[in-house]
């Protein structure tokens, strides 16, 4: 497929408000696709050349693609930037001067012919890189249609964001199939352990839905993480999944380790599917010396230690140890403990579907469990077994006087969940009253322009959604103009503007009166922190159009679920817009509460 009938089905999408409409747009693109192009369309759709884990960057930054635009095209450079700056938007800008001066290098090029040039460019390193990554990306715009160009210059800046989520493309994947939605399920099933839309979707076209059935773990290729549950009492963890075992909550970065002993070859990953091994080193070298096997994957949280107090740090220090200069530094200050908990493959074998009590059996024995916290980098997080909601209790408390978030509570004989939130493991967050004392996790949706003091800011307050797992869709909460300081308030408009959509994406359901100024595309999620949840009329989650009717016919609407006096607690971007707490989350956060006024 020629890549300028790509754009234009880019074009249908960016217009379109409808997020079944989307689905059926990538459904029928990717039915004209041959498994070789699928796989390269789809790490486009994603503004990439390679999967999210992989570390392959485009690194060029807007004042090089300029460059590159003016270079291109034998533009003035003030010409171009008031152009730039009336659009405000790159893209668009370079379509109005291709539209202008059409270039007699113009090629209906294939899709597979611009996504390696884009690759080369990623993959380009060295003393004459910048003027390699100029060079390819001129020669593309003067190649390329407009509406093409348009497109193009977005995907090595990450802003082509089109709206629409992970899942939508899964949705597509099985249209493609079935002609309806059936097959969601189990392809999804397949990308929480493989999480590569462009392998899985090579894979559905040339071997169809059977090649996917017996997918496993494979060493750094990361597994979406599993999620807790929540619950508010021992007494509702005994009585959901019986005898268990506790361990503690820690407030630190949860990592997935995958180490290949043969080739010392070792990979950190985020929660987000980041590869920040290099953040970490003095992990990645304790995981080599301490951890008695000849392939793993495991999870595990890294805290702050103090060795003079033998106390864990709170998150607020942890932090500090996330950053890309001055690391050896900061190993000096803050050293960090890896608590293990979690083995997903060991040797060859798979232990997602092994019950929990032998996955930790096993665990125990390649980290060793009786080390010094010392000496040792590497340690596995304690463990208690039992069916004593009073212990349950006892145990929460001792882990909140140590300084650690609370306690874990796992299902003895529940396999690995990927990528979902399930009852296997459970956290225990006790509740009072009315009041939430857990912080949620929240999508920036859009933003308001600043008043008074914060009117030189552009920005004032932000709309704040969370997530329909079962519609794939971002629900509204709140919307929010306190927490932030001056310097955050500049660094999230900063960061919104990158991804501003011109229209309300799809993905949003948010009502008329909550309709922020700015509407921003999927990528942000922060932290907040609220005294309780509350119903609201102006408010999407969970509201829902009920059956009755009124005396004049017409249906009632319920209201929906908001945060009272939210506020931000800080930016997560370790997180993904898909990890966002979730709708049934909420609804059961707001049951707790409520029951216990």
């Amino acid at each position: 497929m020629k890549f300028s009938k790509l754009a234009q089905v880019f074009e249908k999408i960016e217009k379109t408000s409808s997020r079944l409409a989307i689905t059926h747009l990538l459904s029928d693109l990717f039915t004209k696709l041959n498994n070789v192009e699928i796989e390269k369309t789809a790490y486009l759709l994603q503004g990439r050349v390679a999967p999210l884990y992989e570390t392959t960057e485009f690194r060029i930054a807007e004042k090089m693609v300029i460059k590159s635009i003016l270079f291109a095209l034998n533009l003035d450079r003030s010409l171009f930037i008031k152009e730039y700056e009336k659009k405000g938007d790159l893209g668009i800008a370079v379509e109005h001067f291709k539209n202008q001066y059409p270039s007699l290098e113009e090629k209906d090029l294939d899709i597979t012919h611009v996504y390696e040039d884009l690759k080369r460019l990623a993959l380009a390193e060295g003393a004459k890189s910048q003027e390699i990554k100029v060079g390819i990306l001129a020669h593309l715009i003067r190649q390329l249609d407009p509406l093409s160009c348009r497109f193009l210059v977005r995907i090595p800046l990450s802003m082509l964001r089109l709206g629409f989520s992970d899942m939508t493309v899964l949705d597509a994947y099985s249209w493609m199939m079935t002609g309806d939605k059936s097959l969601r399920k189990k392809i999804e099933d397949v990308y929480h352990v493989r999480p590569d839309l462009g392998q899985i979707g090579r894979l559905l076209k040339e071997k169809g839905i059977i090649t996917l059935r017996h997918v496993s773990p494979r060493i750094f290729t990361p597994v979406i993480m599993m999620r807790a549950e929540r619950l508010s009492s021992g007494e509702e963890i005994i009585e959901k999944i019986g005898r268990c075992s506790i361990e503690p909550k820690y407030d630190g970065f949860r990592l997935q380790a995958h180490y290949l002993k043969n080739k010392n070859e070792l990979r950190l990953f985020s929660r987000n599917l980041d590869d920040v091994s290099y953040m970490y080193p003095d992990i990645v070298e304790g995981i080599k010396k301490e951890v008695k096997c000849e392939e793993i994957i495991f999870e595990g949280e890294a805290v702050g230690f103090d060795p003079n107090t033998g106390n864990f740090l709170p998150f607020q220090e942890t932090v500090q140890r996330k950053r890309k200069y001055d690391i050896e530094e900061k190993i000096k200050e803050i050293p960090l403990k890896f608590f293990s908990f979690e083995l997903l493959y060991l040797d060859g074998e798979s232990y997602i579907n092994v019950p929990f009590h032998q996955r930790r059996e096993k665990l125990e024995k390649a980290v060793d469990g009786k080390k010094d916290v010392y000496k040792d980098t590497v340690l596995i997080a304690s463990n208690t077994v039992t069916d004593d909601a009073k212990k349950i209790e006892l145990l929460f408390d001792e882990m909140v006087t140590k300084g650690l978030e609370g306690i874990v509570a796992k299902k003895l004989d529940g396999v690995y969940q990927a990528g979902a939130r399930g009852w296997n493991w459970i956290k225990f967050k006790r509740s009072y009253s009315s009041k939430i004392e857990d912080t949620i996790d929240c999508l920036v949706m859009g933003y308001d322009y600043g008043r008074g003091k914060r009117a030189k800011f552009g920005i004032g307050a932000f709309l704040a959604g969370v997530y329909d797992e079962k519609e794939d869709k971002y629900v509204t909460v709140a919307k929010i103009g306190t927490g932030l300081t001056d310097e955050e308030w500049k660094d999230l408009k900063k960061k919104c503007d990158r991804f501003i959509s011109s229209s309300k994406p799809a993905l949003y359901e948010v009502d008329k009166a909550m309709a922020p100024d700015i509407w921003v595309k999927p990528f942000l999620v922060t932290e907040i922190k609220a005294d309780e949840i509350t119903r609201s009329p102006v408010h999407t989650a969970g509201r829902l159009m009920k059956s009755s009717k009124n005396g004049k016919g017409q249906e009632v609407e319920k209201a929906g679920l908001a945060l009272r006096f939210p506020r931000l607690v800080r930016f997560r971007d370790d997180k993904r817009p898909e990890d966002t707490t979730t709708l049934k989350e909420l609804e059961e956060m707001y049951k707790a509460a409520t029951h216990h006024k």
